[in-house]
């Protein structure tokens, strides 16, 4: 991606980083060449950013000509609304408390925020949130406190407001910003596309392994992305890049779905799209889906809160939280009291579960599918002495069943049908189809829209091949748009 930082005197300017160039307001909105560029990114340093002057402008024609730009207008006009932003940072209370009940034993405190960074490291924190929130280059807060730490203002500052030695910071916060702090390789030549991988290196049971990260970047790197590992801190970052690739456990009231939300408002290629999160993430919606469309399952029933006389099926069953990720909002039911004890427990978070028939398979089918093709099969091994492929309460090695592997042309055909038709009614992204296999029928369990992607598992047959596959089919959604 071209980057283009536009300020007044770009002559005086000293920052030297590879596919960055620095242009004057006049150059931007006369210059041909810019008004045809496509894949570009604005950092809009101007300054001013009032109503038409010559910073709102920039914002404003970037935008039109399909760039991305720091700041959008929308953001201009956000500040004019000062108890927008003491309400969005209301939302964050406890962090803000947290961090500045330790940087200063004072009554008030003010500090300015460059791209979301502080040279103080105890009000990095607080700096990157701001900016998530209000995506302006340069900002200055002011907290104080009463009873607690409050908000009493947050305001957009320029170039002109800094002095020498706050503008030296600026320079610094912006090498950061433009080549990225957690770019995987040292030694590399800049593509032209620019990839985010989301990763969280606190998920104990993440999508991908870090061998598996590692070849989706080399992957990557074949079909011209350069990629950065973001986590949730990065989340105003997102305009830098063209593409983002969620390698986190999904979940709809999550960063995960603000991320592919945002990243699709911001006409990133995204993978997993916030509507296949949506919709795989809730087992009652998928349940209705499948039903609707004649796609066999398990025998299943929805249960509503305070009306347990609905399910007509036979101990043991299994109990599903309709967002539970990774089987851990799975339980089997073996009695009445265990059920009393079980929707008494689920239902303090939701209002509807579903309950469904118990199938005891030596294994489950896992049919990974990308845009509308297969790419991978698997055959997942219960976990030694129990029901479910991990043994969440296992506390040993084997707490997680075997794996086996198929070419997929070896795959059952039925099985490959199957998974395809219930697929293509979430829609063309990346998805794990998990199956039951009764007596040579296929029942569809679930649809995974944050499928595993391990090394050593489901890309045993394929290898690299796998990972190119995926960011292939990325490269094309970036060109597309």
């Amino acid at each position: 991606m071209q980057r283009l930082i536009v300020t007044e005197n770009p002559e005086k300017w000293t920052l030297n980083v590879e596919g960055v160039q620095i242009v004057s307001p006049s150059d931007y909105i006369n210059d041909e060449e810019y008004a045809k560029q496509k894949n570009v990114k604005v950092i809009n340093l101007c300054k001013s950013y009032q109503y038409q002057s010559e910073g709102y402008y920039i914002s404003l024609l970037a935008e039109a000509r399909g760039h991305k730009s720091l700041p959008v207008t929308s953001t201009l006009m956000d500040f004019k609304l000062p108890n927008l932003a003491r309400e969005d940072a209301q939302d964050f209370d406890k962090l803000i408390q947290d961090v500045l009940d330790v940087a200063t034993k004072e009554d008030k405190i003010e500090f300015n925020i460059y791209l979301g960074t502080n040279n103080n490291q105890a009000l990095s924190r607080i700096s990157q949130l701001m900016f998530n929130l209000f995506q302006m280059p340069i900002q200055k807060a002011s907290f104080i406190k009463k009873d607690k730490w409050q908000l009493q203002s947050l305001k957009p500052l320029n170039l002109k407001d800094l002095s020498d030695a706050e503008r030296e910071e600026l320079m610094e916060s912006l090498k950061l910003f433009l080549t990225g702090k957690k770019i995987v390789r040292k030694n590399y030549k800049r593509k032209k596309y620019d990839l985010a991988i989301l990763v969280n290196q606190d998920d104990p049971n993440p999508p991908s392994d870090s061998k598996a990260l590692q070849k989706f970047v080399k992957a990557a790197d074949k079909v011209g992305f350069s990629t950065e590992f973001i986590t949730k801190a990065d989340y105003g970052k997102l305009t830098q890049f063209d593409a983002l690739f969620i390698r986190e456990t999904t979940n709809v009231n999550h960063h995960t779905f603000r991320f592919a939300r945002r990243a699709e408002y911001e006409g990133l290629a995204v993978i997993d799209d916030s509507n296949s999160i949506l919709k795989c993430t809730n087992k009652v919606y998928l349940n209705e889906l499948l039903a609707a469309n004649n796609i066999p399952t398990p025998k299943s029933v929805i249960i509503q809160k305070n009306r347990h006389e609905a399910i007509d099926l036979e101990f043991p069953y299994v109990l599903k939280q309709p967002d539970g990720a990774f089987s851990k909002g799975v339980k089997k039911v073996k009695n009445k009291e265990e059920q009393e004890t079980l929707l008494k427990e689920f239902f303090q978070q939701t209002e509807l579960m579903i309950a469904q028939e118990f199938m005891p398979t030596s294994f489950d089918w896992r049919v990974g599918i990308l845009g509308g093709e297969v790419i991978y099969v698997c055959k997942y091994f219960m976990a030694k002495n129990h029901w479910q492929i991990i043994d969440w309460k296992s506390k040993n090695k084997d707490r997680l069943g075997d794996s086996e592997t198929f070419p997929v042309h070896m795959a059952p055909k039925n099985l490959i049908a199957i998974s395809l038709k219930a697929t293509k009614l979430i829609g063309n992204g990346l998805y794990g189809v998990d199956v039951k296999e009764v007596d040579g029928k296929f029942y569809i369990v679930e649809i995974n829209d944050n499928p595993s992607i391990e090394s050593g598992i489901e890309d045993e047959v394929d290898n690299m091949d796998l990972y190119e596959k995926i960011m292939s089919h990325m490269m094309k959604i970036v060109l597309s748009h």
